[in-house]
């Protein structure tokens, strides 16, 4: 911490409460169960560090402070209470963008006006060497996040293709890039020109561009956790800036966890994280096949079809996917869950590491219509049932049941591993049209099965119809 603006020490106690509460919090949203009160520890550790530093600032005035507060805080209710639940990748890969543009706009300030942050060497007048260094890491950790994120949130938004698009020589280009960011970080130490400075800051800003371009949707879970890795690891650089412990400890927690949570959907995916930061994966197959294959023979069910058979089970597996979060099925299907146990039916609800669109995004789905957590697997706790399953019931959920996966090499999907839906004795598989495919753009060999059923159909209305027949 710099001498200009070192604390008392109650001041270090209490951002050590807040750090303490951000790890709890961490440790509590690890499992659905214990979610709210990891929430709630986390609002109160952050409530802490919010109140410690306001009492300690000394670069704005407090009005402004509070003001700037009541702006953001009042964007960020409203947005929370708007915002649907399909739209919540988008809507945090767009909040990962405002952490990174934050970690710039502090790294500026800082340069721009060093004395006020306590960062200038009394003997030489300049910059301290250890400052610059984060500095420079702050801005071009901050600046990759803020245009990484803006394209994710384009891609996830349906602003722009989810398609891999593929620049000639990309490889070299981002690698020649780094370098150059890196060099120039280095040489910062030396001469802290602003030309120095900003040539960092542009050249991140092109690089954040750069590296997730080439990412398909099928890899938008892992982008989503990296780039929250990201922002972590701006904001614990920025924290160094500004000799504020509270800003390393829950940078480095964020940083720390959102690298842990992309190598948990990358190995999800049976792929490297360095492969998924390449590009390519989820890639543009076109739209031939997925047009050739509805030309093949399929069966189509109804309601009161599937109603019978899960009636008649003695388990159903439910696997919801992305297309039960836009229709917002996920009430519609627990009291389907419901019913059926009444009858005596075993319900379980299976999920698979990245359905949906950003990692957990079918768990909190599924808690918001209560569903017991008890009833909810991951992949590698319930795969082994489909072969003793009498009905597996997909709703939503494409790429993630795919077959393809585990024997077409020429697929985009090959090497993911994916719940075994097709070994159960029947699958009722849910979708609007035959002519759709999931986010890979890969059509579904298990729509064509002789044990499937097609139920062709809004996901919501199709439940709220097998409710109906269940009742009668």
């Amino acid at each position: 911490m710099h001498e200009a603006i070192a604390m008392p020490a109650w001041v270090g106690v209490a951002y050590l409460v807040a750090g303490v509460c951000f790890i709890l919090a961490l440790r509590g949203l690890s499992s659905p169960a214990t979610s709210r009160r990891g929430n709630r520890l986390g609002i109160f550790g952050m409530g802490v560090a919010v109140a410690t530093t306001l009492l300690t600032h000394d670069i704005a005035s407090l009005p402004e402070i509070l003001v700037a507060i009541a702006i953001g805080g009042g964007i960020g209710l409203f947005t929370a209470k708007k915002i649907a639940m399909t739209d919540m990748p988008q809507l945090v890969a767009g909040f990962h963008s405002l952490v990174g543009l934050a970690a710039v706009l502090v790294a500026a300030a800082a340069f721009l006006n060093p004395d006020a942050f306590g960062i200038v060497d009394p003997a030489t007048g300049l910059i301290h060497a250890a400052s610059r260094i984060e500095m420079g890491l702050g801005v071009a950790i901050g600046a990759i996040t803020f245009s990484g994120s803006i394209i994710a949130f384009l891609k996830l938004a349906g602003k722009m293709s989810g398609k891999p698009i593929m620049l000639p020589g990309r490889h070299v280009i981002n690698l020649g890039l780094l370098a150059g960011i890196l060099i120039l970080i280095g040489y910062f130490t030396v001469d802290q020109s602003a030309w120095v400075f900003w040539t960092i800051t542009g050249l991140s800003f092109v690089i954040g561009f750069l590296l997730i371009v080439p990412i398909g949707g099928a890899d938008m879970p892992v982008v989503v956790s990296m780039l929250n890795s990201y922002s972590g690891w701006a904001a614990a650089a920025m924290g160094f800036t500004l000799g504020n412990s509270a800003m390393i400890i829950t940078g480095a927690l964020v940083g720390s966890s959102g690298a842990i949570l992309s190598y948990i959907m990358c190995r999800a995916m049976n792929r490297s994280f360095i492969s998924v930061i390449a590009g390519g994966f989820g890639g543009d197959t076109g739209a031939g096949p997925a047009a050739a294959a509805t030309d093949r023979p399929w069966k189509r069910g109804s309601a009161e079809d599937a109603a019978f058979l899960m009636q008649q089970a003695e388990q159903v597996i439910i696997v919801p996917g992305y297309g039960m979060a836009v229709a917002q099925a996920q009430h519609a299907l627990r009291e389907m869950g419901d019913l059926l146990k009444k009858e005596g039916v075993r319900v379980k609800y299976a999920i698979h590491p990245v359905a949906g669109r950003m990692p957990g995004h079918m768990n909190v789905l599924l808690a918001e219509a209560n569903v017991p957590y008890d009833d909810v697997f991951e992949l590698e706790d319930i795969n082994g049932e489909f072969a003793q399953t009498d009905v597996a019931f997909v709703i939503g959920a494409n790429d993630v049941t795919n077959p393809a996966a585990k024997t077409d090499k020429s697929s985009p999907i090959y090497g993911m591993p994916v719940l075994d839906v097709e070994k159960a004795k029947t699958v009722l598989f849910v979708k609007r049209s035959m002519g759709g495919v999931g986010y890979a753009g890969v059509d579904n060999s298990v729509f064509y099965m002789d044990n499937t059923m097609m139920l062709l159909a809004d996901a919501k209305k199709m439940v709220d119809d097998i409710v109906k027949a269940m009742a009668h």
